[in-house]
Order: C-alpha cells, then sequence, then structure tokens
C-alpha cells in the first residue's frame, strides 16, 4: 500500500514552522513588519534583479506591471491561448483587449512567429507565459517587441528557477510576475512577485501597493493606489522557504526525469520540450496521450488507485468570459488541450510514489 500522493501540495516543515513563530511572535503579522523588505531583497537577489515588490499573488503582480506601463482601454495585448485564466484578467482589469494567439505544440509556449502575425496598430504588449515551468523562447519574442516598440510582460508565476540561456526566467522583459500560491514551487501560503531593472517602475509599483500613501503623511494620498501589500507573516514563510528553493528545484527535476525514464517506451506519451539553451523548473510534469481512452477516462481511473491529476488548462478563448475576443488560429492550444494531462509533481512524493504513478499509467494507456 502507497502512503498519499500529492499533485502539487506544499512542502512545508520545520524552518517554516520557526520563521512563522518569529512573525507572530514580533507582533507584525499583518502589512507592516521586517520580513517583508527582507524576502524582497532576498528574491531580487537570487535573480539577480535591481528590486522586487512582494505583492497579495500573482494575478496583483500582473495586474500592478499593466498598470504601471500605462496599457488602458484600446489597447491591445498579446498572450498564448493555453494558460492559466489569471494571465488574462488583469487584461480586462485596466481595460485592454487581450489578442489570443497559438502556442508551439512541442513546447506549448507562445509561438513568436504567432505573434507578429497578430500585431495592430493597437497592440501595446506582449505576456510571455513560461508554461508549468517550461521557458519560452525569449530571444525571438525580445526580437519581435524590440521591432515593433512593445512592452514584454513575463508571466514567470510557475516558472521560478527555470532557465533560457543561463539567465532566470522573468529577468528578460521590462517586468516579470511570479506567483507564490499554495501550489507553486515556493510558497507564501498565497502571494506574489514583481521583479525588473527600472527603478521609476519599481519604485513607482511599491507606492502604488500601499494605497499610495504619502511615507510623510499616512493620510495623504496623491493618486489612486491598491491594496496589494504582502503581509509580514506572509514574507517570513516565503523567507523560509526560498532557503530550500534549491532543494525543491531538484526534487521537481528529479521527478520529471524519472516519469521520463519510466515512460520512454511509450510511443503514444509526448512530454512538454525544452528550447535549446533552456531548463525548465519542472514545476508540474505534464503530458499528452494520443490514440488512447479520454483524458477524462485515464483520470478517473487513475483517481481510483490514488492518483491525482488535472486536466491541461482550458485554451483561454474556449471559455465563456472570452470567446467573443480576438483569436487567431489555435489548434495547437485546443489539441494539447484535449490530450494533455498534469501528473503528481510535489516535492512531497518520493521517487518511488512516482514510479507508481507510472506503473498504473502505463497499464491504461499502453
Amino acid at each position: 500500500m502507497y502512503k498519499k500522493i500529492y499533485l502539487d501540495a506544499p512542502n512545508i516543515g520545520e524552518l517554516e514552522k520557526q520563521y512563522l513563530c518569529k512573525a507572530i511572535d514580533s507582533g507584525y503579522i499583518s502589512t507592516i513588519g521586517p520580513f517583508v523588505p527582507e524576502f524582497d531583497k532576498c528574491f531580487a537577489s537570487y535573480l539577480g534583479v535591481k528590486k522586487a515588490v512582494s505583492v497579495q499573488s500573482g494575478t496583483a503582480a500582473l495586474h500592478i506591471t499593466l498598470h504601471e506601463l500605462a496599457v488602458e482601454k484600446g489597447d491591445e495585448v498579446i498572450v498564448p491561448a493555453l494558460t492559466f485564466i489569471a494571465t488574462v484578467n488583469p487584461i480586462i482589469y485596466v481595460g485592454a483587449t487581450p489578442v489570443f494567439v497559438d502556442v508551439d505544440i512541442e513546447t506549448w509556449n507562445i509561438d513568436p512567429k504567432e505573434i507578429e502575425k497578430s500585431i495592430t496598430e493597437k497592440t501595446r504588449a506582449i505576456i510571455p507565459v513560461h508554461l508549468y515551468g517550461n521557458p519560452c523562447n525569449m530571444d525571438e519574442i525580445l526580437d519581435v517587441a524590440k521591432r515593433y516598440n512593445l512592452s514584454v510582460i513575463e508571466d514567470a508565476t510557475e516558472s521560478l528557477g527555470a532557465t533560457y540561456k543561463g539567465k532566470f526566467t522573468g529577468t528578460f522583459g521590462d517586468m516579470g510576475c511570479f506567483s507564490f500560491n499554495g501550489n507553486k514551487t515556493i510558497t507564501t501560503g498565497g502571494g506574489g512577485m514583481v521583479v525588473g531593472n527600472d527603478g521609476q517602475h519599481m519604485d513607482h509599483i511599491q507606492y502604488l501597493i500601499n494605497q499610495a500613501r504619502d511615507k510623510s503623511d499616512e493620510t495623504y494620498h496623491s493618486e489612486i493606489g491598491f491594496n496589494y501589500r504582502m503581509t509580514n507573516i506572509e514574507a517570513s514563510l516565503g523567507l523560509a522557504q526560498m532557503q530550500r528553493l534549491e532543494e525543491f528545484l531538484a526534487k521537481k527535476r528529479l521527478i520529471y526525469n524519472t516519469y521520463k525514464e519510466e515512460l520512454k517506451g511509450l510511443n503514444n506519451v509526448c512530454f512538454q520540450k525544452e528550447y535549446e539553451g533552456a531548463s525548465s523548473s519542472c514545476w508540474l510534469t505534464c503530458i499528452t496521450i494520443e490514440d488512447c481512452i479520454p483524458i477524462r477516462e485515464v483520470q478517473k481511473k487513475l483517481h481510483e488507485r490514488g492518483i491525482p491529476t488535472r486536466r491541461v488548462f482550458t485554451p483561454i478563448h474556449e471559455l465563456p468570459p472570452y470567446k467573443e475576443y480576438n483569436s487567431l488560429n489555435c489548434n495547437n492550444s485546443h489539441l494539447i488541450y484535449e490530450k494533455g494531462i498534469c501528473l503528481p509533481s510535489s516535492t512531497l512524493n518520493t521517487k518511488d510514489d512516482i514510479q507508481y504513478v507510472c506503473e498504473v499509467l502505463k497499464e491504461l494507456i499502453s
């Protein structure tokens, strides 16, 4: 009998308890306290950027970044059709229009050629998503952005620790956005982060997330701000998790490699492909399965054996709120969704757990 297998559960231990107790004992558990600036500095140092500003979620990070770059009504923002809906909702929050383009069938990431096809005089920004931790082709994306004078906001919410040609995801564009939701590689329970090298933009974001409150007079607000600050107690958890990040990344890669090794004989199984020079954070190991029973049936049978899974994201333009918006030919996104499945990838799982998942999977799809 195998122990419980986890899809994407967080890995919380004694170190995290110690940090949480420090935060509680300090009396600073809300939005004031020493752990927030310490977490920001730690995160910026890890990525090698000038500044990081912690916020309440990855969604908040994307929203405040779009706001800071003055993306507004009448503007268009190019996004991949295959992503989590939180990538796209902030575009609506600022009044702009999302334009959905297809992904590469092998990497599952936004296709630079499709980006260029979708650019109009209204296009202001591109949001590449490093899907499931797999880095995008940033060279080609940045080349397109430079030629058309477009901002690039990286949705790195799933890719902390991933690299492209030796540089961390989230550090290529104008700004990068991260998430620390409970299922991410590191967690603060919720929370997110904006990172960047433009000091003026980053300082302004830090001002805006605190309700645009004047430092010299906390009752004075010079513009409309946001209540997007991270709490001290969340930041304390983040600091503990950052100390274990390399441990988590190594475990995620071990899980991915175990799946690759155990399932390599199955011709109907395909993994996300990494671009040359890229190294995924392997946040979730995901596959497509050809010529087998429907994915929902695969999920059901795995669940009966104690194995949790998740469908690949539904292409956003197929969801009710976004059916009216522009989308070019997005066949690849639909095919990946129809055949794709996310496998147990929590760092709480052992290699034996992953091998068990593979045994059951092979029984079902061989």
